[in-house]
């Protein structure tokens, strides 16, 4: 019991002292692969998008406010896929099947 709470404490401490990876990049530099370690103080990834000039950073979740968008985990500010689904390629397949 001792071991499982001192390996909670390792982990979180090593989390904490690592800090956060976010995605960066700005309208400048339009490269949104790159990533970024953020310093202790900065808690939140940070999206931003105006006007189609997209940018991304770190930033202190306090300080996150509409339309910024903002998340806690490691490289969350990413770009969520936006590909069909297996599922809907099975349906759309059987139905091209069934009336050819």
């Amino acid at each position: 019991m001792q071991l499982r709470g001192v390996l909670t404490i390792l982990c979180t401490t090593l989390s904490v002292a690592y800090g956060l990876k976010c995605y960066t990049c700005d309208p400048i530099n339009t490269d949104c692969t790159k990533t970024m370690t953020c310093p202790t103080l900065l808690d939140s990834c940070m999206s931003l998008n105006v006007n189609g000039l997209i940018t991304k950073t770190c930033t202190t979740g306090s300080l996150c406010v509409s339309p910024m968008k903002c998340c806690q985990t490691d490289l969350c500010n990413g770009a969520i896929p936006t590909g069909a689904s297996v599922v809907l390629l099975l349906v759309s397949s059987a139905i091209i099947t069934l009336f050819l």
